[in-house]
C-alpha cells in the first residue's frame, strides 16, 4: 500500500484533466501562432481556456497570462512592479515561498525590503502592516501569500486588500496553495496581481498564471515573440494550458465537497495523532484560520524522530518536512525558524487531497506507532 500524504507539494492528474489532454495532444496540433486552420484551432483551444480561468475569478479575459507556474508569476510581478511601475520599497512577510524570498534578494539593491510582524502562528500583524503603509516614503508593493505553504496560516484577503487601497499601495498574492480550494472573487476583494498553479489543484505540471490587473501594465519578463498578447514570449504549452483550466473548472465546481472530505481526514488524521502520542503540537493555526488541507506536526525530539521523514518513505507513506523546493536537502524549515525559532522537535506537513480516506489515516497511524515504538515517545 502506498498512501500520498504530500498535496501540498503536488496533487495527482485528475482523469478527466488527463482525457481532455490527451484528446488535445491526438486532435490539437498547430501552433496557436500561426495563421491557417491547425493553428486557428490552437488559438480557440488557449483562449477558451483563458476565459474559463477569468471567469472562475471574476476576471477580465486579457488580465490573465499563462506561465510555466507560481515561481514564474511571483518573479514577473516582482521584478517588473520595481522596473515598470515605480515600487521603491516592499512589504513581505519571512514566511513566504522562496520564490517571493529569492526574489527579494534579488531585489535589495533596488529596493527597500520591509517584513511585517507575525504571530508564533503565522499570522500577519494588521496593524503593523497598516503602521508600515503609513509611513511610506516610496512607491510600496506588498507581497503577502494567502496561505503559507508549510504551516496552512490563512491571509485575510480582503483586509489586506482594504489596507493597499487606502494607502494606495500595489497588493500581490501568491495563492498557489488556495487556488481551487477558497472562492476568490476579483471584483470584490481588489488585488493588483495574483498567482496560480495548475499542478496544486489536481492540474499538469508546469503549467500556471498569472492575473495582472488591467490598470497595472508592466513589460514581459521572457522576451521573445508576440505571445500572450507579447506578454510571455515563447510557444504557448498548449496541452498543459488545456488542463489548466479543466482542472481548475472540476476544483471550483466540486469545491464544498472536496473541501468536506479533506477537512473530515485531516480532523480525524489529528484526532488520532493526540490519541496515540504523547507531546503531539500542530504548527499554525490549523483549526482556526488556516487551509484545511494541510497538517503541520511537531514530534518530540527522540531517537526516533531524526529518521521519522525516511522511515514514513519506507513504511509506503508519502509526506514531507516542509517545502518541496527545499525539502530534498533537509536544510530545515524558514517558515518554522521565523515563527518558533530553532528547536530540535522534528516536524512533518502532511497535507491531503479529496482523494484520501479513513483507512488511510488508520494505516498511516499504525506505522507511525511502529516507526516510533518507545517508551518515551508512544503512549
Amino acid at each position: 500500500m502506498r498512501v500520498f500524504f504530500d498535496n501540498a507539494a503536488t496533487t495527482s492528474l485528475d482523469e478527466a484533466v488527463i482525457e481532455v489532454m490527451i484528446n488535445a495532444m491526438r486532435n490539437n496540433n498547430g501552433n496557436p501562432s500561426s495563421i491557417h486552420a491547425e493553428g486557428r484551432n490552437a488559438r480557440a483551444a488557449v483562449e477558451q481556456a483563458r476565459k474559463q480561468v477569468a471567469k472562475l475569478l471574476n476576471a477580465s479575459i486579457g488580465e490573465i497570462f499563462f506561465t510555466s507556474g507560481g515561481t514564474e508569476s511571483s518573479n514577473m510581478v516582482l521584478k517588473r512592479a520595481v522596473s515598470d511601475l515605480g515600487v521603491r520599497r516592499i512589504i513581505s512577510s519571512r514566511t513566504e515561498h522562496h520564490c517571493v524570498l529569492h526574489s527579494l534578494d534579488a531585489l535589495a539593491n533596488e529596493v527597500e525590503i520591509v517584513f511585517v510582524d507575525q504571530d508564533e502562528a503565522g499570522h500577519i500583524q494588521l496593524g503593523h502592516l497598516e503602521t508600515l503603509l503609513q509611513n511610506k516614503t516610496h512607491k510600496t508593493l506588498v507581497s503577502l501569500m494567502h496561505a503559507n505553504n508549510e504551516v496552512g496560516t490563512l491571509l485575510d484577503l480582503d483586509a489586506v486588500s482594504e489596507l493597499c487601497q487606502t494607502y494606495d499601495a500595489f497588493f500581490h498574492s501568491d495563492t498557489v496553495q488556495t487556488m481551487g480550494f477558497y472562492p476568490i472573487d476579483l471584483v470584490k476583494t481588489k488585488i493588483n496581481f495574483l498567482t496560480g498553479s495548475a499542478h496544486k489543484f489536481h492540474g499538469p505540471k508546469g503549467i500556471g498564471f498569472v492575473y495582472i490587473n488591467k490598470a497595472n501594465q508592466i513589460h514581459p519578463m521572457i522576451d521573445g515573440g508576440a505571445q500572450e498578447r507579447n506578454m510571455r514570449g515563447g510557444t504557448e504549452n498548449l496541452y498543459g494550458i488545456i488542463g489548466l483550466a479543466k482542472a481548475m473548472e472540476l476544483a471550483f465546481e466540486h469545491m464544498e465537497e472536496r473541501r468536506e472530505q479533506i477537512t473530515q481526514v485531516r480532523n480525524y488524521f489529528a484526532e488520532q495523532l493526540k490519541a496515540n502520542f504523547d507531546d503531539i503540537e500542530f504548527n499554525g493555526d490549523p483549526f482556526g484560520q488556516g487551509h484545511y488541507k494541510v497538517l503541520s506536526v511537531s514530534f518530540p525530539n527522540s531517537d526516533k524522530s531524526d529518521l521519522l521523514l525516511l522511515n514514513l518513505d519506507i513504511a509506503g507513506i508519502s509526506v514531507s518536512g516542509g517545502s518541496a523546493c527545499s525539502s530534498g536537502a533537509d536544510a530545515g524549515s524558514h517558515v518554522l525558524e521565523a515563527l518558533k525559532g530553532n528547536s530540535d522537535r522534528k516536524t512533518i506537513r502532511f497535507s491531503f487531497s479529496h482523494t484520501n480516506t479513513l483507512e488511510e489515516i488508520d494505516f498511516t497511524i499504525n506505522k507511525l506507532k511502529e516507526i516510533t515504538k518507545s517508551a518515551m515517545f508512544a503512549v
